[in-house]
């Protein structure tokens, strides 16, 4: 007998509520619902085109809701993920802009230059969190502008266009500094690659690894962790390290192979766009990948959306919103009948 997961079917129980609730919203305002969910799928996956911006909106989504993954699962709030992304952003730029090299190598040195910048932005949380007694999330967020801060007079300072006055954005990168794409589109298959490898590394530490288990354990209950004598503070510090570095890949995925230059809204939103994929998943890094993907068909599906129908840019992100909240209702609603089983069955012992 075929035994279906339980989780499965309320997630599915989930996207059929959204659809239903959306549907009423599209219903009021006089919208096509079929042309609506029609535009969304042509508008995302409808040609090869379309399929590679989606996936290019998925890298760094995906890499930023990984990086979340590392700390939300140490039972850290880490709100600093954008900060973390234009850490690793502005250290690609230097790279890419400072040094001259063959493809191979200023492409790894990119690389190297990112998880290290994310690290240190991610580490810096960490010492206020953990010397400091300061909340990450406020660290997080103070980081945050401090990161917009620096690469607005980046590119308006010494990164400056010559004889242009403009916050659009530095000058473009050497061509050896690009990531490579596919002809005749902005897929990069390096990126993909990235992003894939960094995920399966992430679901590998926690669920084969000591470090993993450790990490959890210590987010799950630090005090009985300390105990049973795992050094605390240093996990939680290595799960800054980690997260940061990873969201410092977004962020040169983002420099290298979306916008080959550095822009001050290099993070795209991507990091509080992860806490929702982290929150819907449920903090399981498995689920990531279907889930940012369905994110990036609704990122990428709304602009048709638009264009076509005259809606709001920012109904994607509602669409996504409703998702996200029926899905912890619903969760939320089995641990009640759980905890309400649980309670009758002690009850007739």
């Amino acid at each position: 007998m075929i035994k279906i997961d339980l989780n499965i079917i309320y997630y599915v129980a989930a996207l059929f509520v959204a659809i239903i609730l959306v549907s009423i919203l599209l219903l009021l305002f006089n919208v096509p619902i079929f042309e609506t969910y029609k535009l969304l799928i042509i508008g995302s996956v409808g040609s090869i085109d379309k399929l590679g911006d989606t996936l290019m909106i998925w890298v760094p989504l995906t890499l930023a809701s990984t990086s979340l993954i590392m700390t939300f699962k140490a039972g850290l709030w880490n709100i600093g993920v954008e900060g973390q992304i234009v850490a690793g952003a502005v250290a690609t730029s230097f790279v890419a802009r400072e040094l001259h090299a063959p493809t191979p190598v200023l492409l790894s040195a990119m690389l190297i230059a990112s998880v290290l910048g994310g690290a240190l932005w991610g580490g810096l949380v960490g010492v206020l969190k953990i010397k400091g007694g300061v909340n990450e999330i406020f660290g997080g967020l103070g980081l945050d502008f401090v990161a917009t801060g620096m690469i607005v007079y980046l590119v308006i300072g010494p990164w400056s266009r010559k004889g242009i006055a403009s916050t659009g954005g530095t000058e473009p990168f050497q061509s050896t500094a690009w990531f490579p794409t596919l002809e005749g589109m902005r897929l990069s298959p390096l990126s993909i690659v990235i992003g894939v490898v960094v995920l399966i590394i992430v679901i590998f530490i926690f669920s084969k690894t000591s470090f993993g288990v450790k990490l959890k354990a210590t987010g799950l209950n630090p005090l009985a962790a300390y105990r049973l004598g795992i050094p605390t503070s240093r996990y939680l510090f290595s799960a800054f390290l980690i997260g940061g570095g990873i969201a410092g890949l977004a962020g040169l995925t983002q420099a290298a192979s979306m916008h080959h230059r550095l822009v001050p809204a290099i993070s795209g939103g991507y990091g509080f766009l992860g806490i929702l994929v982290v929150l819907l998943s449920g903090f399981r890094p498995a689920l990531i990948l279907p889930i940012t993907f369905l994110f990036s068909m609704i990122s990428m599906g709304s602009v048709q959306w638009q264009l076509r129908l005259g809606l709001h840019s920012s109904f994607g992100g509602v669409f996504q919103g409703i998702l996200v909240m029926t899905v912890i209702l619903l969760t939320g609603y089995q641990l009640y009948r759980r905890r309400q089983l649980n309670f009758k069955s002690d009850r007739n012992k």
